[in-house]
Protein backbone atom coordinates (compact mmCIF):
# COMPACT_ATOMS: atom_id res chain seq x y z
CA UNK A 1 0.00 0.00 0.00
CA UNK A 2 1.36 3.68 -1.15
CA UNK A 3 1.82 6.42 1.81
CA UNK A 4 -1.36 8.71 2.00
CA UNK A 5 1.66 11.41 0.40
CA UNK A 6 2.30 10.04 -2.65
CA UNK A 7 -1.50 9.45 -2.86
CA UNK A 8 -2.43 12.81 -2.41
CA UNK A 9 0.51 13.70 -5.05
CA UNK A 10 -0.51 12.11 -7.53
CA UNK A 11 -4.25 13.56 -7.56
CA UNK A 12 -2.98 16.97 -7.74
CA UNK A 13 -3.44 18.06 -11.17
CA UNK A 14 -1.28 21.10 -12.16
CA UNK A 15 -4.19 22.85 -13.91
CA UNK A 16 -6.25 23.08 -10.88
CA UNK A 17 -3.28 23.79 -9.03
CA UNK A 18 -2.67 26.83 -11.09
CA UNK A 19 -6.29 27.97 -11.44
CA UNK A 20 -5.92 29.55 -7.88
CA UNK A 21 -5.17 33.06 -8.50
CA UNK A 22 -3.20 33.33 -5.03
CA UNK A 23 -0.66 30.50 -6.65
CA UNK A 24 -0.54 32.23 -9.61
CA UNK A 25 0.74 35.21 -7.85
CA UNK A 26 3.33 33.09 -6.03
CA UNK A 27 4.14 31.98 -9.23
CA UNK A 28 4.60 35.28 -10.91
CA UNK A 29 6.83 36.07 -7.69
CA UNK A 30 9.17 32.92 -7.50
CA UNK A 31 9.51 33.78 -11.65
CA UNK A 32 11.18 36.96 -10.23
CA UNK A 33 13.69 35.42 -7.30
CA UNK A 34 13.95 32.18 -5.06
CA UNK A 35 11.69 33.76 -1.71
CA UNK A 36 11.17 32.16 1.60
CA UNK A 37 6.94 31.45 3.17
CA UNK A 38 7.58 34.82 5.31
CA UNK A 39 8.67 36.85 2.26
CA UNK A 40 5.78 35.22 0.07
CA UNK A 41 3.27 36.24 2.98
CA UNK A 42 4.34 39.13 2.92
CA UNK A 43 2.66 40.33 -0.57
CA UNK A 44 -0.40 39.09 0.46
CA UNK A 45 -3.12 39.82 3.00
CA UNK A 46 -3.00 36.26 4.54
CA UNK A 47 -1.57 33.96 6.97
CA UNK A 48 2.14 32.82 6.52
CA UNK A 49 0.18 29.38 7.15
CA UNK A 50 -2.30 30.16 4.11
CA UNK A 51 1.11 30.78 2.13
CA UNK A 52 2.55 27.54 3.48
CA UNK A 53 -0.50 25.53 2.07
CA UNK A 54 -0.68 27.21 -1.27
CA UNK A 55 3.49 26.29 -1.60
CA UNK A 56 2.39 22.83 -0.49
CA UNK A 57 0.16 22.37 -3.25
CA UNK A 58 2.66 23.93 -5.85
CA UNK A 59 5.58 21.82 -4.64
CA UNK A 60 2.85 18.57 -5.19
CA UNK A 61 2.78 19.89 -8.64
CA UNK A 62 6.32 19.95 -9.01
CA UNK A 63 5.86 23.51 -9.75
CA UNK A 64 7.76 24.89 -7.12
CA UNK A 65 10.81 23.16 -5.21
CA UNK A 66 12.47 23.89 -1.71
CA UNK A 67 15.56 24.16 -0.83
CA UNK A 68 17.56 24.50 2.33
CA UNK A 69 19.84 27.27 2.65
CA UNK A 70 21.33 27.67 6.11
CA UNK A 71 18.03 28.08 8.66
CA UNK A 72 15.82 29.03 5.77
CA UNK A 73 13.89 27.25 3.42
CA UNK A 74 13.74 28.99 -0.05
CA UNK A 75 11.35 28.11 -2.63
CA UNK A 76 12.28 28.07 -6.41
CA UNK A 77 10.16 28.23 -9.48
CA UNK A 78 10.40 24.96 -11.55
CA UNK A 79 10.82 26.59 -15.23
CA UNK A 80 10.58 22.59 -16.32
CA UNK A 81 6.82 22.22 -15.26
CA UNK A 82 6.14 25.56 -16.73
CA UNK A 83 7.02 24.48 -19.78
CA UNK A 84 5.26 21.94 -19.70
CA UNK A 85 2.51 23.71 -19.04
CA UNK A 86 3.16 26.24 -22.04
CA UNK A 87 3.74 23.28 -24.27
CA UNK A 88 0.27 22.34 -23.60
CA UNK A 89 -1.33 25.95 -24.00
CA UNK A 90 0.67 25.84 -27.62
CA UNK A 91 -2.04 24.18 -29.52
CA UNK A 92 -4.66 26.61 -27.92
CA UNK A 93 -2.27 29.99 -28.68
CA UNK A 94 -1.73 28.62 -32.54
CA UNK A 95 -5.90 28.27 -32.78
CA UNK A 96 -6.20 31.72 -31.36
CA UNK A 97 -4.04 33.51 -33.77
CA UNK A 98 -5.44 31.78 -36.52
CA UNK A 99 -9.05 32.99 -35.47
CA UNK A 100 -8.27 36.34 -34.56
CA UNK A 101 -6.19 36.13 -38.65
CA UNK A 102 -9.22 35.14 -39.98
CA UNK A 103 -11.47 38.22 -37.75
CA UNK A 104 -8.97 40.76 -38.73
CA UNK A 105 -9.44 39.06 -42.61
CA UNK A 106 -13.19 39.46 -42.21
CA UNK A 107 -13.56 43.22 -40.94
CA UNK A 108 -10.84 44.51 -43.42
CA UNK A 109 -13.13 42.74 -46.08
CA UNK A 110 -16.31 44.87 -44.36
CA UNK A 111 -14.05 48.38 -44.14
CA UNK A 112 -13.14 47.71 -48.09
CA UNK A 113 -17.16 47.27 -48.88
CA UNK A 114 -17.56 50.07 -47.31
CA UNK A 115 -15.68 52.74 -49.27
Amino acid sequence: MQPISCVLKMRRDVFQAIADPTRRAIIALLALQAMTPNALAEHFDTTRQAVSKHLKILSECELVKQKQEGREILYTLQLKKMKEIDKWLEQFRKLWETRYNQLDDLLSTFKNKKK
